[in-house]
C-alpha cells in the first residue's frame, strides 16, 4: 500500500474530529462529558463514541501544517 493511502483515513477522520468539535468547543467545559457523534472508521463501518463506552479513549488533535518553513 501506498504511503499516502494509509495516512489518509486517519487525516479524514483528524479533520472530521475538527469540525465536530468545533461546534462544541464553547459549549463544554473541563470535566463535562463528550458529546455522542458517530464518524467513518478507517477500517470501513461507522464509529459512535457511545459504542465505546466503559473504554478508555484517547481523542488526539493535531495541526497538519504545510506552509513552508
Amino acid at each position: 500500500m501506498k504511503p499516502m493511502k494509509k495516512i489518509l483515513p486517519v487525516v479524514m477522520l483528524t479533520l472530521s474530529l475538527l469540525l465536530v468539535f468545533s461546534g462544541f468547543a464553547s459549549a463544554l467545559e473541563v470535566g463535562d462529558k463528550a458529546p455522542d457523534f458517530e464518524l467513518d472508521s478507517t477500517k470501513g463501518g461507522k464509529l459512535k463514541l457511545s459504542s465505546l463506552k466503559g473504554k478508555n479513549v484517547l481523542i488526539n488533535f493535531y495541526v497538519l501544517d504545510f506552509s513552508p518553513t
